[in-house]
């Protein structure tokens, strides 16, 4: 199955992103910890070539905490990384203190040569639902974004006020035209990045199940107390559905509910604490 998933809307947000970033002193790239390769945009080098720039993994709370620290030092070759979790606003202040560090020098020689003081401007980038309304509101402390659990709640394009020295304009998420490898899209799906309508539940459900049983099979195992895991992913959903009760008429499995019940379990952070992706080894 392809999925492709490119509306207009987003088009236009990466537009606005490179007009944007005329004005911007460091850009945040805002990644889901559970899926840092796959919640990448692939052109974000390119868009980015120059600029000063922190990577921020998010949702660190629904992540593996030693996966996230392999992450942070593979991404770390890269750019200056942290781990956050914008919900409760843990690690946030991080960002600001670096984003500070990493103008330093700049805003001195500005200083030199005599030039008013004046704040450090920053950019927010990355996919819709990778938490980008709620980061902003923690740096913020109040609640001039918009904010929801359905992709790309963030419309408009703003200038938000921040701490003393900081300000920051807000830029819809951007997502990339098309899915080279259709792995990425499927865990986009999985954590919520694209609308369920766009894939079907039961197939998210196998994939998701597949995953698990590679990176995390005592957890599966556990969340849904089965005696063992066949290595048949089809007959490995019946037995979940068995164990919920998900029957229909003369026993068979509604593997429809069940999948369901998996996808939202896990995007509810029942399994634990999961990463679904690890960083390459070179």
């Amino acid at each position: 199955m392809s999925i492709q998933w490119y509306p207009g809307h987003m088009a236009k947000a990466k537009k606005k992103v490179e007009e944007g970033l005329k004005l911007i002193d460091v850009v945040i790239e805002l990644l889901d910890a559970r899926i840092p390769l796959s919640s990448r945009n692939p052109d974000i080098d390119d868009l980015l070539a120059d600029q000063k720039r922190i990577i921020v993994l998010n949702k660190k709370d629904l992540a593996d905490h030693k996966r996230t620290k392999e992450w942070k030092r593979y991404l770390a070759k890269s750019a200056p990384t942290l781990a956050v979790n914008s919900l409760t606003g843990a690690g946030v202040n991080q960002v600001l203190n670096l984003a500070q560090q990493i103008m330093k020098d700049k805003l001195s020689a500005l200083a030199d040569k005599g030039r008013k003081e004046r704040d450090i401007r920053l950019m927010i980038v990355g996919i819709p639902n990778v938490g980008k309304s709620q980061l902003i509101n923690q740096l913020s402390n109040n609640k001039s974004a918009r904010t929801g659990d359905r992709p790309g709640v963030t419309k408009g394009q703003q200038w938000v006020k921040l701490r003393k020295g900081f300000e920051l304009l807000d830029t819809p998420g951007i997502l990339w035209p098309k899915f080279e490898d259709q792995e990425v899209g499927f865990k986009l799906a999985i954590t919520g990045a694209i609308k369920e309508k766009l894939v079907e539940s039961e197939l998210l459900a196998y994939k998701l199940v597949e995953i698990l049983q590679e990176v995390a099979p005592n957890k599966l195992k556990e969340r849904f107390n089965l005696d063992q895991l066949t290595p048949d992913t089809y007959q490995l959903v019946a037995d979940i559905g068995r164990k919920r009760g998900c029957l229909q008429s003369g026993g068979r499995i509604d593997r429809e509910r069940t999948s369901k019940i998996i996808i939202k379990e896990f995007q509810e952070g029942k399994f634990g604490k999961l990463t679904l992706e690890l960083p390459p080894t070179v």
